[in-house]
């Protein structure tokens, strides 16, 4: 099984600590809380949004289905041809 997290096992204390002081200067110490807020809000509105869409699924599948409403006679639903008018009658 292939998991799209499994480089992050083969990372420890010593690597973090690289990685966070590159972060460190690559955008600098006024930076990073700016940097903290705007993932954090970034990772709130993606978890909001998920779950949107899953109470939405829910709703969905707990629904019974409703039978099709029958349409008015006269009337031709998409995708049906049309029935060719009939000619007036021939007057002798």
């Amino acid at each position: 099984m292939h998991h799209s997290l499994a480089f992050i096992e083969g990372i420890g204390g010593p690597e973090l600590m690289f990685i966070m002081f590159i972060i460190l200067l690559l955008f600098g110490a006024n930076k990073l809380p700016e940097l903290a807020r705007g993932a954090g809000k970034a990772i709130r509105e993606f978890k909001k949004a998920t779950s949107n869409v899953e109470t939405e699924m829910r709703r969905a599948m707990e629904e019974p289905p409703t039978p099709p409403s029958p349409r008015p006679l006269g009337t031709v639903q998409q995708g049906e041809p049309e029935k060719p008018a009939l000619p007036p009658p021939a007057a002798d």
